[in-house]
């Protein structure tokens, strides 16, 4: 069992950046791929990328492939979600999840344990 926190969010210009990051507590980090959702207001929430246990496999939404970087520290517990060229459309709680699998998912029901979120504002 994990329990993800999240930290790092804020607010900041367009075209700006900001790391995320989701500290897990628990012994078995490492058995939980990890991944990164986010929810707008009035939106439903989306899924923004995913990192395999290992750290080997990522993948992300179309919306910010080639802006932001999933990676992980299993020694720290830790995922992180570095955002670049931020624009307004990507202010929205930003949440760490937990899957109990190798490769990770861009489904939000494969999750098993979520973070409470952290607010990322993006001014223009």
């Amino acid at each position: 069992q994990v329990q993800p926190v999240e930290s790092g969010g804020g607010l900041v210009q367009a075209g700006g950046s900001l790391r995320l990051s989701c500290a897990a507590s628990g012994r078995t980090f490492s058995d939980y791929a990890m991944g990164w959702f986010r929810q707008a207001p009035g939106k439903e929430r989306e899924f923004v990328a995913t990192i395999s246990r290992s750290g080997g496999r990522t993948y992300y939404a179309d919306s910010v492939k080639g802006r932001f970087t999933i990676s992980r520290d299993n020694a720290k517990n830790t995922v992180y979600l570095q955002m670049n060229s931020l624009n307004p459309e990507d202010t929205a709680v930003y949440y760490c999840a937990a899957d109990y699998s190798s490769l990770g998912s861009p489904t939000m029901t494969a999750y098993d344990y979520w973070g409470q979120g952290t607010q990322v504002t993006v001014s223009s």
